[in-house]
This record gives structure tokens, C-alpha cells and sequence, in this order.
């Protein structure tokens, strides 16, 4: 069929105005409760006519085009489905005073002026930050030592890349009990404790992050590796040649030639870090006593930022509540996502 054709012109048209019928029907039904078995199918089909009259178009210029976003049509469908409507109707949400399944009325920013008056809420703000600067620093440390180590010419690095990344296969709620038991029981053996380190909360934030290390590290150190490995062989040479130690060599040529690398790991470690909350959940539960926090005493002193979230919204049922939290946390996060970024490339261009 010529692509300009009156048949193919008319079947596009057809098509698509069929479709968009059909798929606006289908939405009439569902948004105001109109019982009928065929809005379904009317869905499905409606959004295939529509796919087909697209396809079948008349249009030279344009045809490739269209052809490249009906490939892209299920990605991008599935994009706005499970993060961008959700995303935009948790915006809506965290204004009403939605109890999960239904809302009654419209509270403004009641959400936002109360969860800003719970203390337990700003010491978790406080906690996921200091979370993310200790994990980003310690991460990419031990992720860049473990790297360097598995770079040289030792005997069995591929058992060591294997054993260093194991732990990050491992689920966190599976690892923050395996680890709950070690400090409970075995910690306390060796350092011959009456206490566990989760019974404190200073020594149980400590806890998280040494599991995080230990989980996180291993699959930092392969993005390191795969940086390291690609610093021109003849450049290590070189200076070798000019009479260039170990450490010169490392801070003079291979880190200045990585600095994409350390952009990447440094954004993967302070996204992570921030919605931290499997182990956390696993391993303290939040719980920790604060004696004093803007004048009340607080029992969740273990407790960050994603883990209140959920206890706010699934414990306490305070939904709409829960939502004003996720939309701050979402601002917070990409926020500071796109500083660091910015930041870390232009350390690259001065390197």
C-alpha cells in the first residue's frame, strides 16, 4: 500500500478516531463508576486503533518518526503509568485528607504544617543526612580500595571480585537479620559486651552503616574496577618511566582519569544512602531512644526518612499524611541528586 494512498489515508483516519472514541469511553466508564464488562476491552482496543492509525499515517516526512515512538509507546507507557501519574497524584493526594481509599475533602498544606511540627520526623530528616555523608564517604573509600586491590596482579582476584560482591546479592531484609543476630550474639561475645550494639542508638546507627558498607561496597568497587581498567596502559608506563611513585600515580593519574567514574559511584551511594530502607526496617525496626529532641522524648531514634514515611502511612494509616512526607522526600532527594551531579562535573572538567 503507497504510504500516500486514499486507502491507507482513510484507514489511518478511521482508526484513529475509533480508537480515541473507544479509549475516552472506556475512561468515561471508569471514572464515573459506570458498570458496564466492556471498558475493558474498550481500552484495549481503543489504545491498539489508535497504535494502527498512527502506523498507517500518510506521511513522508514524519513516518520514520512516528514509527520510532510507537517502539517507544510500551516503555514510555509503562514510565508514566508506574512513576509519573502515580508521582502526580501523590502531589494531589498529600493536599486531601485521603485515608488510602477515598478522600472527603481538600486540606491544603494541613500535611505539610503538621509533619513539620513532629520531632520524630525532623530527627529523621537530620538521621538520613547523616546517613548519606558518612555511607557516601565510606563507600566509595572502601568500594575504591577493594577496586585498587582487585586490579593488581594477585593470585585469585576473581574469587576475591566474586566474595566482595556476594553481600550485595543478598536481600536486605534477608541481611539485616543475619546481621541483627551477629550483633546481638556474636559482636557481644567477642568484644565481651553485656549489651547488644542495637540496644543504643548511637552504636545501632553505626550498626546500619557497617552493613551498608558491607552490602554496598562490593558493587561499587566493579564500577570502580571498570574505570581503572580503562586508564591507558602506555600513560602508567609513562610515568612509571619519569620516575613516578605508587601514590603519584594514583592521585596524578589514575583518580584525575576516573573522574567519571567517582560522578557515578558518588550519585549511586547518595541515592541509595537516602532511600535507605530494608536494612533499616530489618535490622532496628527505627526503634532507638532519643531523651530529648525539641523537648519530647523520642523512641524512634534508629528511624530514617523512607522507614517513617512507611510507619506514618501503613502503621499509624495517616495516608494523606504519609504522602505530604513522600513529596518532601522526593524534592529533598532530587534536589541534592542534581547539585551533586552539577557539583561532580565540574570538579571533572577542573581535573
Amino acid at each position: 500500500m503507497n504510504i500516500l494512498s486514499p486507502v491507507r489515508r482513510i484507514t489511518s483516519f478511521v482508526c484513529l478516531i475509533a480508537g480515541i472514541v473507544m479509549f475516552v469511553a472506556s475512561l468515561y466508564m471508569d471514572i464515573f463508576k459506570v458498570k458496564n464488562d466492556a471498558r475493558g476491552t474498550l481500552l484495549v482496543v481503543g489504545a491498539i486503533l489508535i497504535i494502527a492509525g498512527l502506523y498507517f499515517f500518510p506521511t513522508l516526512k514524519h513516518h520514520r518518526t512516528i514509527i520510532n515512538i510507537l517502539f517507544l509507546f510500551p516503555l514510555l507507557f509503562t514510565f508514566a503509568v508506574t512513576v509519573i501519574i502515580p508521582l502526580l497524584l501523590g502531589i494531589y493526594y498529600s493536599f486531601t485528607d485521603w485515608n488510602g481509599i477515598k478522600m472527603t475533602e481538600f486540606v491544603g498544606f494541613a500535611n505539610y504544617s503538621k509533619m513539620f511540627n513532629q520531632p520524630a520526623f525532623i530527627w529523621s530528616i537530620i538521621l538520613t543526612f547523616l546517613f548519606v555523608i558518612f555511607n557516601m564517604i565510606l563507600v566509595n573509600l572502601v568500594g575504591f580500595l577493594l577496586a585498587l586491590l582487585c586490579t593488581t596482579k594477585i593470585k585469585g582476584l576473581g574469587f576475591f571480585r566474586a566474595s566482595y560482591f556476594l553481600p550485595n546479592l543478598i536481600g536486605g531484609i534477608v541481611l539485616g537479620y543475619i546481621w541483627q543476630f551477629i550483633f546481638a550474639n556474636v559482636v557481644t561475645d567477642l568484644l565481651n559486651q553485656q549489651w547488644s550494639w542495637l540496644a543504643n542508638s548511637n552504636t545501632a546507627f553505626m550498626a546500619i552503616i557497617i552493613v551498608y558498607i558491607w552490602q554496598y561496597a562490593g558493587y561499587i568497587m566493579l564500577i570502580y574496577i571498570t574505570g581503572l581498567t580503562t586508564v591507558p596502559r602506555d600513560v602508567l608506563e609513562a610515568s612509571a618511566i619519569d620516575g613516578a611513585g605508587a601514590l603519584q600515580t594514583l592521585f596524578k593519574i589514575k583518580i584525575p582519569m576516573i573522574a567519571s567514574t567517582i560522578t557515578i559511584c558518588t550519585f549511586l551511594t547518595l541515592t541509595s544512602a537516602f532511600k535507605q530502607f530494608d536494612v533499616n526496617l530489618a535490622l532496628t525496626g527505627g526503634k532507638g531512644s532519643i531523651a530529648s529532641f525539641m523537648g519530647k522524648y523520642l523512641s524512634n531514634g534508629t528511624e530514617m526518612i523512607a522507614l517513617n514515611i512507611y510507619t506514618t502511612a501503613i502503621n499509624d494509616r495517616s495516608y494523606s499524611l504519609g504522602q505530604a512526607k513522600a513529596v518532601l522526600f522526593f524534592i529533598i532527594l532530587a534536589t541534592v541528586s542534581i547539585l551533586q551531579v552539577r557539583i561532580s562535573n565540574k570538579k571533572e572538567v577542573e581535573m
